[in-house]
This record gives structure tokens, sequence and C-alpha cells, in this order.
């Protein structure tokens, strides 16, 4: 399984999103420091019911605690869009 799966895998199944774009964004930091250990760059946009209410830092606090270990493993950064279903609504 790709480390694209895994995250999708893990964000599925810790936030049941609406809506989840995970992108590989590791070839755009090649030679990077934190990149030579093997980690990865990558981007989520998780649209979920979770997120309701919550404010930014509690948003991304999730998102981490659902990839757990894979910040350890796998990736290096990891940018968050979090979003409830009403905010994503009122972007159109």
């Amino acid at each position: 399984m790709s480390r694209v799966e895994r995250i999708r895998s893990a964000l599925q199944v810790a936030l049941a999103p609406q809506l989840l774009e995970v992108e590989d964004d590791s070839h755009r930091h090649a030679g990077h420091a934190g990149a030579r250990d093997g980690r990865g760059h990558f981007n989520v946009k998780v649209v979920s019911e979770a997120f309701a209410g919550k404010a930014p830092l509690a948003r991304h606090r999730l998102v981490f605690a659902a990839v757990g270990d894979m910040m350890e493993t796998d990736i290096h950064a990891l940018s968050i869009v979090a979003l409830s279903p009403a905010e994503h609504a009122a972007q159109g």
C-alpha cells in the first residue's frame, strides 16, 4: 500500500469524511533537508462532521492523531485544510 493510500485509509477510519483529497507533494521538495530521511510532503483536504464547532488547532490535532506514527516514519510535512460540511458548502 502506498503512503497516499495509508494516509487516506487512516483519515477515512478516524474522521469518516464526506470529501477527502490526499496529494503527494514530495517531488517538489527533493533535496530538502527534511526529505533526506525518505519521509514525504503531503497535502490533505478533509471535509468531516468531526470538525463542526472545533477550532483550527483542534481540527489539525484530529488529523495528526489519525495519521499517528506515520508522522515519524512516512510524513515529514503535512499541509491540512480541514472543513466542516457547512463550511465546505459555503465555499461553493
